[in-house]
């Protein structure tokens, strides 16, 4: 669809060919210890460099702590190193290679319209003994200097007693630029865009930029919240991995589904696994899964899910509006959701897409925050809303892409302020705290955060 790609602008096969042989294995050191905060930004990319100087991917998108990945990497440089980083509450360096060749891979190749570099030569082997589970990014540095980062997520075994954070690989591979083509645009525009896109290639721009811009901060939250938390990545919501767990959370912009993808959350629901979206326009397109690829036409093969299943029956309520922008307003301020929140109005967290009430949504639906706004000259409202399901799961969702982002308060831009970073932190973590005890909408569960839980006395 195009009115994602207004904003974001300004994702097959190897061809056949045998799998090159394996490079040297590179084991990991030790998990560190949490970083000092003199090195807890050690992880940022300072310098982009040019266009082809450094890139990379990861063979797979996730892994099992202890398990091996490998690394295609790309450079113009006579030398790189990889080094590992744990994303959270305190990054935290946990390994780095050492030096390693540089080369110049092959061009991509586009297989049936799908950019694909699956023809890569292996550059080195991750061994991730030691590894906590979480979400990574891996940081190239050329010898050069230029810099890029590669996503790989550690998944937890087993999600038992545990809130589930979702990385949302099949929304980063959608909008994924690299090669020229994504779900979206292609060299001419939208007609000569891909039908399907593939893992098999490096992310564009930093190689993160999905990540950093909807789910880095809200990850630093769960985990400063103290709950206990289990990680994995959209393919990875398959049958079983939901098996006990208290929670799955969404995070800023997750849009691409599959139809197993949502039958898991479903059940796990069902079953009275609380949910909470903290973006917009979640489970919108219904795509396919295809080994390393996500197929989605758009015309013929991709259906919105609203034409089947409409969203709003599991998120609570369905996308409206792009490009928004205006003023969130709380409601229902009594909520436990919002206590011990200051302020009512908070300036730009409505944008850059929202949601609201609509057919399909659960009749018990709770709107907690409504919030008029101009959408491109048209009037609209969006909405944070909530409802229980029937085994006593509770639902949130947020109805604004700009939750995460307001995380980080005045850094979000868009007007955002200080105020909503207290506020959305709050929340978040009222949110966390109580979904981690269990089913939140039974009589039973908690009104106010449990004291098992670091931080949370006295909510």
């Amino acid at each position: 669809m195009r009115k994602i790609l207004l904003a974001l602008v300004l994702l097959v096969a190897s061809c056949g060919e045998p799998p090159p042989a394996a490079p040297p294995l590179t084991r990991a050191a030790p998990a560190a210890e949490p970083a000092r905060p003199d090195v807890q930004e050690s992880w940022r990319i300072t310098r982009h460099g040019a266009e082809h100087e450094i890139e990379g991917y990861a063979d797979r998108v996730s892994v099992l702590p202890g398990e091996r990945f490998g690394l295609r990497v790309s450079t113009t440089a006579p030398r790189f190193t990889a080094s590992a980083f744990r994303m959270g509450a305190n990054p935290a360096k946990v390994w780095q290679s050492e030096r390693v060749k540089g080369t110049r891979q092959a061009p991509m190749r586009l297989v049936r319209g799908t950019v694909s570099a699956a023809h890569w030569t292996p550059s080195l082997t991750v061994d991730t003994t030691g590894w906590a589970e979480g979400a990574y990014l891996i940081r190239l540095d050329a010898s050069t200097g230029a810099q890029r980062y590669v996503p790989i997520t550690v998944r937890s075994a087993s999600t038992a007693g545990r809130v589930v954070i979702v990385n949302a690989v099949t929304t980063w591979q959608a909008y994924n630029l690299w090669g020229g083509r994504s779900l979206y645009k292609g060299p001419s525009g939208y007609a000569d865009r891909s039908r399907a896109v593939s893992f098999d290639r490096p992310y564009d721009g930093t190689g993160a930029r999905l990540f950093l811009d909807f789910e880095k901060e809200a990850l630093a939250v769960a985990e400063a919240s103290g709950v206990p938390l289990a990680y994995l990545t959209s393919l990875d919501l398959e049958p079983g991995a939901l098996d006990g767990a208290r929670a799955v959370v969404s995070l800023g912009h997750d849009e691409y589904w599959s139809p197993g993808m949502r039958q898991v959350v479903t059940r796990a629901r069902d079953r009275g696994t609380n949910l909470a979206f903290l973006g917009a326009n979640a489970v919108y397109w219904r795509i396919a899964v295809d080994g390393r690829k996500v197929v989605c036409d758009k015309e013929d093969d991709c259906p919105l899910w609203r034409a089947s299943k409409p969203e709003s029956a599991l998120v609570g309520q369905m996308y409206d509006c792009f490009p928004a922008e205006g003023v969130y307003r709380v409601t229902r301020p009594g909520h436990w959701i919002f206590a011990g929140t200051k302020g009512r109005s908070f300036p730009g967290m409505v944008g850059v897409e929202t949601d609201r009430v609509s057919r399909g949504s659960p009749r018990d639906v709770q709107v907690l925050a409504e919030s008029p706004f101009s959408c491109g000259g048209r009037a609209s409202v969006t909405h944070s809303t909530y409802y229980t399901a029937p085994n006593g799961a509770g639902v949130f969702a947020s109805g604004t892409m700009r939750w995460v982002c307001a995380l980080r308060g005045s850094r979000c831009g868009h007007g955002v302020t200080g105020a909503a970073a207290a506020f959305t932190r709050r929340a978040t973590t009222n949110l966390l705290t109580r979904f981690a005890a269990g089913p939140a909408g039974k009589p039973e569960a908690p009104r106010t955060g449990s004291a098992r839980f670091r931080g949370q006395r006295g909510l």
